[in-house]
Parts: C-alpha cells; sequence; structure tokens
C-alpha cells in the first residue's frame, strides 16, 4: 500500500481530509507540534514517580490533573503504563480505573485528530514500516467499530502508535472513541496491580497497608482472577483479529 492510497482511504469515510488537501502551513505547523510533544514525553518519562506523589497531595482536584497529564502522555508517546499503575496505588481500583479509562480515551482520541488532520505525512512514514497496518487498514474499512474494539484488547501495534495509525484508516471517529471500551479489561488489570504494589509498598514501608495481610492476601488473589480473565480476553481477540486480518 502505498502513501497516495492511503491518504485517499483515509478521506473516503468523509470524515477526515487529505493531506494535499490542507494547507502546507497548517501540515507544518502540526508536524512540529507532535515532534515537540514526543520530546516532552521522552523527557518526561523519568520524573512520573515525582508527579504520582505530588498528585496525592492535591486532594479534589488530583484525578483531574492526572488526567489531564496521562492524556499528554498518550499523545507524546510516554510510557503511561507507568501512570497506570501510580493510578492504582493513588487513587484505589474503582476511582483509578475511571479516572485512568477516562484519561486513556481523550488522549487516544487527541492523538487520533492530529493524525487526521494535522500530521499525516509524519504518521505514515512511522505507520507504513508496521507489516500489519495494511491488513487492519482493510479491516477496518469493513468493519471498523468491531476491529478497533478488537485491537483495543489485543493490540497487534503498540497502543500509542496504534492511535495515530488508527486516524489514517477509514473509521469514523465515533466509532473509534466508542471503541474506546475495550481498554478497559488491561486498564483494570494495571490499576489493580498499582493497588496491590502500593499497598506492599505501605506494609514494607512500615506505614502499614489498610486491612494488613489479609487485605493483601485478597488483593493478591483478585488480581490473579483479573488477570486470568483479561488473558482469555486477549485470545479470544486475538484469534478474532487474525481471523479478520489474513496476511
Amino acid at each position: 500500500m502505498g502513501d497516495e492510497e492511503l491518504a485517499g482511504r483515509a478521506g473516503s469515510g468523509g470524515e477526515a481530509t487529505t493531506g494535499a488537501g490542507l494547507p502546507k502551513g497548517k501540515l507544518a505547523l502540526g508536524g512540529l507540534a507532535l515532534l515537540a510533544l514526543l520530546a516532552l514525553g521522552r523527557g518526561a518519562g523519568a520524573h512520573f514517580q515525582d508527579f504520582a506523589r505530588w498528585v496525592e497531595g492535591l486532594g479534589l482536584f488530583g484525578p483531574v490533573v492526572f488526567a489531564a497529564v496521562y492524556a499528554l502522555a498518550v499523545v507524546a508517546f510516554a510510557p503511561a503504563s507507568v501512570l497506570t499503575l501510580a493510578a492504582g496505588a493513588i487513587f484505589g481500583i474503582a476511582k483509578g480505573t475511571l479516572t485512568v479509562f477516562a484519561a486513556a480515551t481523550l488522549g487516544s482520541c487527541l492523538a487520533f485528530l492530529v493524525s487526521r488532520y494535522l500530521a499525516r505525512g509524519l504518521v505514515e512514514r512511522r505507520v507504513l514500516q508496521n507489516e500489519k497496518f495494511a491488513a487492519i487498514d482493510r479491516a477496518v474499512g469493513q468493519e471498523g467499530r468491531k476491529i478497533v474494539f478488537l485491537l483495543r484488547l489485543s493490540p497487534v501495534i503498540p497502543f500509542n502508535l496504534l492511535n495515530y495509525a488508527l486516524g489514517l484508516t477509514r473509521v469514523r471517529f465515533a466509532d473509534y472513541a466508542l471503541a474506546s471500551l475495550g481498554m478497559l479489561p488491561g486498564t483494570l488489570l494495571y490499576v489493580y496491580s498499582g493497588k496491590l504494589l502500593g499497598d506492599v509498598a505501605a506494609a514494607a514501608g512500615g506505614g502499614g497497608a489498610p486491612g494488613g495481610a489479609g487485605r493483601i492476601a485478597l488483593l493478591a488473589i483478585g488480581l490473579a482472577a483479573t488477570l486470568a480473565a483479561v488473558a482469555i480476553a486477549v485470545r479470544a481477540a486475538r484469534r478474532a483479529l487474525d481471523a479478520a486480518t489474513p496476511a
């Protein structure tokens, strides 16, 4: 699949525009913004743990600030998995999962829009190096929402790159956003892990985890059950993707 075909296909859904249809100045500005976000994300990765400790002290504003930074991290290709673990330790399982899911959905939607409208050329050059993308592009043209949902459950392209890659396809933005529900199992697993790690760290540090050893044991059992459920869902999604995206 060549650059010209990709550009034409992304515009065929009535929602995207081709690179040729955008002013050169706008494309250049979008490209510079994307490069700046990438540089910021790589440099900020080492400071995520300090950030997590700072968020704990923000009280009611903590989830809002956390979600905003998380969304920017997704756009900037930063390692958001560290933040997902931190959300479990800071906010707990339920609140942490909701916060991360909202933030990841916002970030992935922003990346999608950047790819579709501002930085097509930069994204195309990177995505075309992934041999699986051509098959995914064909499948998305037939069953967009279903394929994106399966990709969220079991991504064959890394999460951050997938957000940008899907901006080149024919999937409608509404379907893309709705398919973000596929991120919930993985989000729950990471947040759950972060909660367990936080309690273990508190106990090891002498502060005493809430509920003591019994609570930690229950969390560990719950984590194992969550991991098993996510593994089953991922395997099922991978089989469905293999069937829908033949090489």
